[in-house]
């Protein structure tokens, strides 16, 4: 029989951490929060950022993300009036350093799979790119010369090696790399000058210095000093528990059942209606990540749960950039007067990222089936 590996909130599982656990780790984030806001101020950022001031950006974002995690789940042991003040401060800090990062992220993964499933080596050159449409949804200058059309009948269910429908996925391919890259190189340099004033911004400064009084006194109740750690804890465990049994994993439990699909032509631009749930899994399988550290008072380790964890936080985390990589070329595919073949292109690539986001549900559930045999 293989040996049980003790999970930190147990009980069992050692000497009960207290108030000045929790206080210790406080003070090591914040500090890591100060270290990376130093590094970003020594390392600069040009127009698009330099390698150290991105590695920076990160770190920042790593450590807001501890502290409000842990303020949120601990909140009953800390001045509630702080911590109320404080978790939304570094919830802006972290989404604001995060949007550039994601789209570059979302780019690079959809040219990727735009490469892929045209099967072209090399996308061709911009200068046979469709034109940004201008003010009142026209194109600027005269329409382009539409590309071939696809036949009438043409859909993903054609084998994709029919010769017409390749040569027109590749044409389009082009097009719908040139039109993305168009929108999302736009959008990261907007998201890149949001973060630069937000960095500058009287705002951030005052988190900043909340952060450096953290990092030497920690805002404990009086109770917390002789209070168990551990109850707070596996309450964030159950909250996380209880959401994974309302998804539907016997359904995940299939690969390819394209159950993610449903309602993709639907022309509503809201989010996917299935991806709210899974998304408030991650962030709930966060919390309980940084409920274990904090316990523990460590990062995550190497023991089966830990890696277990990790690997289920990473499912989650493809699933994420999946889904938000699919509505981004469902929203290129809106753009007036585009190319069928553009078009045409476009709902393929938003297609198989579709399917991504059931291939990384399927290994949620198999890396979360795994993790709640291990801890039995």
């Amino acid at each position: 029989m293989a040996p049980r590996h003790l999970d930190p909130t147990d009980p069992v599982a050692g000497p009960a951490p207290t108030g000045d656990a929790l206080a210790g780790y406080l003070r090591a984030q914040a500090t890591e929060f100060l270290r990376a806001l130093r590094l970003h101020r020594e390392t600069g950022s040009g127009a698009n950022g330099s390698e150290g001031s991105a590695e920076a950006a990160r770190a920042l974002r790593r450590s807001a993300r501890r502290i409000s995690a842990t303020l949120h789940t601990f909140q009953p042991l800390l001045d509630t009036d702080w911590c109320e003040g404080m978790r939304p401060e570094l919830a802006w800090v972290s989404g604001t350093l995060a949007m550039e990062h994601a789209y570059t992220a979302r780019l690079e993964r959809l040219l990727s799979a735009l490469h892929r499933l045209s099967g072209s080596t090399a996308f061709p050159a911009q200068v046979d790119a469709e034109p940004a449409p201008a003010a009142g949804g026209r194109a600027a200058g005269a329409a382009p010369v539409p590309p071939r059309a696809a036949p009438r009948d043409a859909g993903l269910r054609t084998p994709p090696t029919s010769a017409p429908e390749r040569s027109n996925l590749t044409v389009g391919a082009a097009k719908a790399g040139a039109l993305l890259d168009r929108q999302l190189t736009l959008a990261r340099t907007r998201a890149h000058s949001t973060a630069l004033q937000a960095l500058g911004s009287s705002r951030f400064h005052a988190v900043a210095d909340k952060v450096a009084v953290l990092a030497s006194e920690v805002p404990l109740t009086r109770s917390a000093a002789g209070t168990d750690l551990r109850p707070l804890a596996t309450a964030a465990k159950d909250r996380l528990t209880d959401a994974v049994a309302a998804l539907p994993l016997v359904t995940a439990g299939h690969p390819y059942n394209a159950a993610a699909l449903v309602h993709g032509l639907s022309p509503d631009t809201v989010p996917h209606p299935q991806d709210a749930p899974w998304h408030q899994v991650r962030l709930l399988l966060r919390l309980h990540r940084y409920a274990r550290e904090a316990v523990r008072g460590e990062p995550d380790g190497s023991s089966v749960v830990d890696l277990r964890l990790l690997s289920a936080g990473q499912a989650l985390n493809r699933h994420r950039d999946a889904s938000e990589a699919a509505a981004a070329a469902a929203q290129a595919a809106r753009t007036p007067r585009i190319a069928p073949a553009t078009a045409y292109a476009l709902g393929v690539l938003h297609a198989d990222q579709r399917h991504e986001v059931e291939a990384a549900r399927f290994a949620f559930q198999q890396a979360w089936q795994k993790e709640a045999v291990s801890t039995r």
